[in-house]
């Protein structure tokens, strides 16, 4: 049976997110996948959708309601697969109690404000020009490392490349503990 990823989208929802098919097509014959599109999750329904009114919505309590709703919704360990807000609202969610196996989170934007990790196998993505990447100072408080990527900015996650890498990294963490889980299986049969 396939593992469960939650795949959370950037602020934007699926308004402005074709990209995010392409991790569809990587990702969906080796988990079974749920998809959450953030503006949803936060009751986010603004009428101009800027990136200042929607960032204001997302602040002015959006982040909560996404969390509460993804923390009724999602009751099942799972891995998480997280753009942007929807990062933050992962990291969220799994300090609340969401039951996370991992969390790949590409360029999350306010867990520079955490004091706490989710407990979890933690994949932090950012591009090096990224204005919400974490300081190296929050890191070593927190107790996490970023995976920083040379000459991209906050939306390297519509990039193909980025893309394949990251759906990559989640795939070889799950055959792994696949192959693992085999190897075990076989040693007891044998023993």
């Amino acid at each position: 049976m396939a593992e469960k990823l939650l795949v959370i989208s950037d602020m934007w929802g699926v308004k402005k997110g074709l990209w995010i098919t392409s991790y569809f097509g990587y990702l969906q014959q080796y988990f079974d996948i749920q998809f959450h599109d953030c503006q949803q999750l936060g009751n986010i329904d603004e009428l101009v959708n800027t990136k200042e009114n929607l960032h204001k919505a997302f602040i002015n309590g959006g982040i909560d309601t996404a969390v509460a709703h993804l923390l009724k919704k999602e009751t099942d360990p799972c891995h998480v697969l997280a753009f942007s807000t929807g990062g933050t609202i992962a990291w969220k969610a799994g300090l609340g109690g969401l039951p996370i196996k991992s969390l790949t989170a590409v360029s999350p934007t306010r867990i520079r404000f955490e004091n706490e990790k989710p407990d979890c196998d933690i994949n932090l993505v950012y591009g090096e020009c990224d204005e919400f990447k974490p300081g190296m100072i929050w890191t070593k408080q927190v107790g996490v490392d970023l995976n920083v990527i040379p000459n991209f900015g906050h939306e390297l996650y519509s990039d193909e490349k980025i893309i394949a890498e990251v759906c990559k990294g989640l795939l070889k963490k799950v055959m792994h503990k696949e192959s693992t889980g085999q190897v075990e299986k076989q040693y007891k049969k044998g023993a």
